[in-house]
């Protein structure tokens, strides 16, 4: 096979390979990894590293607020959310990021793959967060719109995973 078209066969595989277009959230309880939810707020297990139980209470903080476009990004504190302004809260109050991103630019955030704690789903247009099992996103739930915790499943295409550093 000539070189460029080798090159491109390859580069068509590892796309194809990735699975960026099969991401999808799915519930699995595990016991001592998995968050409980309460009342719309999220509790980490015991054992949880100390930057997933900061997550979980800045989670905690904002769950229930009302959706806002650009919402958390003038002010880190706000009256409203987005899905990329809850997810920067979120990272930034664990200590996990400085400042504030839009979604897309969650696809080049910590490292790429599932990580054992958090797990950030990112693409162009929207992000939402994984922590400690449970989802932390600001729709395709309960039907109301804002951050909040919930453990139903959720297709995730076009989205990459990424994770911070050790977690």
């Amino acid at each position: 096979m000539p070189r460029p078209i080798a090159l491109l066969f390859l580069l068509a595989t590892l796309l194809l390979g990735t699975g960026c277009e099969q991401a999808r959230y799915t519930y699995h309880y595990v016991p001592g990894r998995t968050a409980i939810l309460r009342g719309g707020y999220a509790f980490p297990p015991p054992d949880a590293p100390p930057e997933v139980a900061a997550a979980i209470a800045a989670g905690n903080r904002i769950a229930g607020l009302p959706y806002r476009y650009g919402g958390g990004h003038g002010s880190f504190v706000d009256s409203g959310y987005d899905c990329s302004g809850s997810a920067s809260f979120v990272l930034r109050e664990a200590g996990l990021m400085h400042g504030c991103m839009i979604s897309k630019e969650f696809r080049r955030y910590g490292h790429a793959g599932e990580g054992d704690w958090i797990n950030v789903y990112a693409k162009n247009g929207h992000v939402f967060l994984a922590v400690a099992g449970v989802r932390f996103d600001t729709g395709w739930t309960d039907g109301s719109e804002g951050p909040q915790w919930t453990t139903i499943d959720r297709p995730a295409s076009g989205c990459v995973i990424r994770h911070p550093e050790g977690l």
